[in-house]
């Protein structure tokens, strides 16, 4: 039975809000005048993924049995926020700890760990079909413009999310799936690195109009 704790409520929200603040920094190019602009979309595209990515953990925690929990780590929101200001963002505001004891073996943690990637990088192409869903409509249509630059946005940093998640250092998921299955690290980290190399050379709207043919 899925449960979830007032504390971990609290702090999914302040993470999800300062991770999302951190990236919106960023992607104004540290322009205060486009924050208004631009939080509204990076709070879907990427907070959304942010939040889908811990549940993944927790899920899967559960999964197997056991009690997990998302715990803020402040000192991860004070390193998003100042790395956006250095073009970059260091997303790590908390992490989910799964309460297992010594039972937690090398195969069902690297399961555990590996359910956040695959979120985001299946959220990212669910956001990638959307906005080949609404390409034509989004032309014409301000409501549909929104939607599409959201999907663009939501493609392009939940590939990143995967990819830095799955870097094989310190406390990441990558260290933990590397341990237990090589091989399925290196499938899932190449196809959220060709997913955020696509997004970062050519762009999103750039994907979808191949995708349609244009």
């Amino acid at each position: 039975m899925f449960k979830i704790t007032t504390n971990e409520l609290r702090d999914l929200i302040i993470a999800f809000i300062f991770i999302s603040l951190s990236f919106s920094i960023l992607y104004s190019g540290r322009n205060v005048a486009l924050l208004g602009s631009i939080f509204p979309v990076v709070l879907i595209g990427l907070g959304l993924g942010f939040v889908l990515h811990e549940l993944g953990h927790k899920f899967a925690s559960m999964h197997y049995g056991y009690w997990a929990e998302f715990k803020l780590w402040p000192a991860g929101l004070i390193l998003a926020l100042v790395s956006s200001f250095f073009g970059f963002v260091f997303a790590a505001p908390g992490a989910v700890y799964t309460y297992a004891g010594n039972q937690l073996d090398e195969k069902t943690n690297g399961i555990i760990s590996i359910a956040g990637p695959v979120v985001n990088i299946v959220l990212a192409l669910v956001f990638l079909l959307i906005g080949v869903a609404i390409y034509a409509p989004a032309h014409y249509d301000a409501a549909m413009q929104f939607v599409f630059i959201v999907c663009c946005l939501g493609f392009t940093t939940n590939s990143y999310l995967a990819v830095f998640n799955l870097i094989p250092i310190w406390n990441l998921d990558g260290s933990k799936v590397l341990r237990w299955n090589i091989l399925v690290w290196i499938v899932t980290i190449a196809v959220a690195g060709f997913m955020t190399y696509l997004s970062m050379t050519i762009g999103t709207e750039n994907i979808i109009r191949m995708i349609m043919g244009l």
